[in-house]
Order: C-alpha cells, then structure tokens, then sequence
C-alpha cells in the first residue's frame, strides 16, 4: 500500500484548513486505497475516556482509537461529535479519519496506575475500532493487549470484519478477562445497505464474522439497530434477519429503532430526501423538530413485532430501550465488586478467571 504523507506545516491539497490546529497532529495522510479519504494522524494524551454518569450508558469506560468513521453509515448517531474538531458531521465524518496512533502505548500507561481499578472497558462506542484503516494502522491489537495484561475485562461492538484477524488474540485474551462481542447488522436487504452503510462490508461478511467468533467459543450479541421505519421493520424483514442471525450462530439480540441526534438528522434526511422522498413527510412526523427518538407508541408497535420473532427463533433478546436512557447507570465496577469472584467459561468450556468487576455490557 502507498502512502502519502505531509509532515506538519507542509502544505497538503488533501487536508482541510484549521486541521494545523488539531492537538498533537503528526501528518495528514491519503492513499488511492482509500479515494477521497485523509487520515489525520494524531499523538493523543489520553485514551481512556470516562462516561458521565449522566449518559446512562451501562458502561463507564471507553477507549476509541479513530475519531470519524469511512464506513459512512447515514444515520450514525456519532456523527456530531466532529463538529467538536471544527469538521462538518456530514462528508468530512465519513472522509476525515482522525487516528491516534500511540493509543496503545498510553493506554498501556494509564492501566498501570495505581488508582485504576479494573473496570470494564468498552470498544467501539463512537467510531468503529475495526473500520478500515485498521487493517492499515493495526492499533487494535496493541490495545487488546494492554487490557488483558492490566487484567481489564472489555467488549467490543463493531460492523468491521477485520475482527477475524484479531480472533486468536481476543481468545487469548478470554482465558485472563472477560471478552464480550458484539457486531452490528442493522441492514439485510443487499441494496439498501449499499446505500445507506456504503463502506461497510457486505451483512454477509459481516454474519460469516459471528460464525468465526462463536466457532471461536465468543457467545456473540448481534445488534439489530437501527430499525429503520417503513424501510427495514416489516415482519418479514425483521424475521429475514432474526433466521440469518440464528443461523450465523449468535445469542443474542439487541435491537432498537433509528435515533437521529444533531448531525446525523440533518445527513440522514438529506439522504432520504434523494433516495426516498415519499418518505420524508412520514419521518418528519415520527421525529419532528429537535426531537431524537422514534415516538414511545411506534417503540412498543416495534416491540410487539420482535420479541414473538425473538422466540420463534429461540433467541434470547432485548429492546435498547429496556435499559431507559435517562437514568444515570454509573459505578458499575463498585457494584461488581461487591460479587465474589469467580470463574467463566467460554460458549466450548474454556476457563477464564474472573476479575471483580465483569458486568455484562451487551
């Protein structure tokens, strides 16, 4: 593979104005593997990064290490935390890829200290650790490792089948700490996810990646999300997926309906608006003005269809929503460490000493 790169302060046709002002920026970086695409790499200063208590996330620790994301998904709910770095949350978020290239060293550092207390540690919350570039940068591994060495139990929610390279490290991994995964199939109509996730890879790499890891003895969490509205939550799309899924030998679901927060409401309706504009005047109304979230009713219609599936297919499951978003779920190190410790076993019976504080994140 050539790269292409640009030493700060070297003028670069592919970099945007304002980037010279990103924190710890080394170079800016193209290549015709990746057209239209700069890689903005960058020295970052931490890599753990603390929830707030507030978000109520049923995590309090995460660790990213791309901002931006060449997946491209259309409705990605990250797509306004690059205005955070003066980029736009439409084209620049799928084009300008910010990777931080030392996160595994200071990683590494930070799990040292002595006031760190093992919680879980979460992959994939924001932009995907297993985007493309990975296979470029191969960051993932070094991370993988720091966790596991420091005796950190983490998951990892991905779209990325680059997973599969990772595997024998991540079952490694399993027999010190505790290693949840979990891959992200919103889409199983081929045309449609073109369109609407254009550089991912295919669902059916995507299913082949759960068949690796639950082979590899991963019991895997499929996240059916978003459920797009008169787009993918008919009966018989919903039931399509939940065989393919069971199929590909997953446990569980998580599903849920689109959110549209700042940023990604704006890319997704101008996309809908090109590609389906008989539907815009039904969207507006299920998330009009700044509302986010699909209506509580159209929730419990969604529900109502997928948990009988669930059970015909004898797949265990939850909607997003059974954890509620506005009630803070934080410290959930302190509350596991109240559990005494045990001992895990993969899905094939391998043994993995349990640290105190595995909570299940998916």
């Amino acid at each position: 593979m050539r790269w292409q790169g640009q030493e700060l302060g070297v003028a670069d046709a592919a970099a945007l104005p304002g980037l010279e002002h990103l924190n710890g920026l080394v170079r800016s970086v193209t290549t015709p593997d990746f057209a239209g695409v700069t890689f903005h790499e960058v020295l970052c200063r931490t890599a753990l990064n603390h929830v707030p208590g507030a978000s109520a996330m049923p995590f309090d620790w995460t660790v990213n290490p791309y901002r931006g994301c060449s997946h491209a998904c259309v409705y990605c709910f990250a797509r306004g935390t690059h205005e955070y770095l003066e980029l736009d949350a439409g084209r620049d978020f799928d084009t300008q890829v910010i990777v931080k290239i030392n996160v595994a060293e200071v990683l590494e550092k930070e799990l040292r200290r002595g006031t760190w207390s093992h919680q879980p540690v979460m992959l994939g919350t924001n932009t995907d650790p297993y985007q493309r570039a990975e296979g470029r940068y191969k960051l993932m591994p070094g991370v993988v490792g720091a966790l596991t060495e420091s005796g950190t139990p983490f998951s990892i929610l991905t779209k990325g089948t680059l997973l599969r390279r990772d595997l024998p490290l991540l079952t490694d991994a399993a027999r010190s700490v505790r290693v949840s995964i979990a891959m992200s199939i919103a889409v199983f109509d081929d045309a449609l996810q073109h369109l609407i996730e254009p550089g991912t890879p295919t669902t059916t790499a995507r299913l082949d990646t759960v068949r690796a890891a639950t082979d590899a003895g991963f019991p895997v969490t499929v996240f059916l999300m978003p459920i797009l509205p008169h787009l993918t939550d008919s009966i018989a799309a919903i039931d399509d997926a939940l065989v393919r899924i069971k199929a590909a030998g997953a446990t569980r679901v998580v599903y849920g309906a689109l959110h549209l927060r700042p940023g990604a409401k704006q890319w997704f309706m101008q996309w809908l608006e090109q590609e389906h504009p008989e539907l815009v005047s039904s969207y507006l109304g299920l998330y009009p003005g700044a509302s986010t979230n699909a209506p509580k009713a159209y929730r419990a219609w969604l529900a109502k269809r997928v948990r009988p599936l669930l059970r015909v297919h004898g797949l265990d499951g939850r909607a997003e929503d059974d954890h509620p978003r506005g009630t803070p779920v934080s410290g959930l190190a302190a509350r596991a460490e109240a559990r005494a410790a045990g001992v895990v076993t993969t899905s094939r019976g391998r043994a993995a000493a349990a640290s105190a504080a595995q909570p299940s994140l998916f």
